[in-house]
């Protein structure tokens, strides 16, 4: 697996964040069964710079959390049965599946682990598993489909130990 991990912005986190950011991305691979070694992309940004993002792709005039951008359009959530080793979502030189891109902004990750009463680590794993999910062709625009991302978000971190009473900053 490779991580593309970008910094736009300061990161004062005490814990490992790329180190994190590999262990939540491996465990949601592992857990939805993606059979091929992949390449993601991580951008960390600020406030104003995913505020113009998602004014640009999205046409909401305000910061978000984190914004996912998936290079892999699927029959269906986790279904990978139509990738192969020909398809033009892989890298010519690692071989890897180039699955998407993930921009996540710092300052939110901050402020909503304060709103959440949780750690930086908790929220920062939380936002990148949701987005794996989203790069595996999850969505949330229905109850179900929301239910359905909450919980394999969950299980996710649980796995990695990363829990809402962890307290590591």
């Amino acid at each position: 697996m490779t991580l593309l991990l970008e910094e736009e912005t300061k990161v004062p986190f005490s814990f490992d964040y790329a180190e994190t950011a590999k262990a939540v991305i491996e465990e949601a691979l592992r857990q939805e069964g993606f059979p091929y070694e992949v390449e993601v992309s991580l951008t960390l940004t600020g406030l104003d710079e995913i505020h113009e993002m998602n004014l640009d792709f999205r046409q909401i005039d305000r910061p978000t959390d984190v914004l996912s951008f998936p290079q892999i359009d699927y029959p269906a959530p986790g279904d990978f049965s139509e990738l192969t080793d020909e398809s033009d979502v892989f890298n010519p030189d690692s071989g890897e599946c180039i699955l998407g891109d993930i921009v996540l902004c710092i300052p939110k990750v901050i402020e909503q682990a304060k709103e959440y009463g949780h750690s930086n680590k908790r929220e920062y794993a939380f936002l990148i598993a949701h987005s794996m999910l989203h790069l595996m062709g999850y969505d949330h625009m229905d109850d179900a489909e929301r239910m359905d991302m909450e919980a394999r978000q969950e299980k996710i971190l649980h796995a990695l130990h990363i829990d809402r009473d962890s307290k590591e900053d």
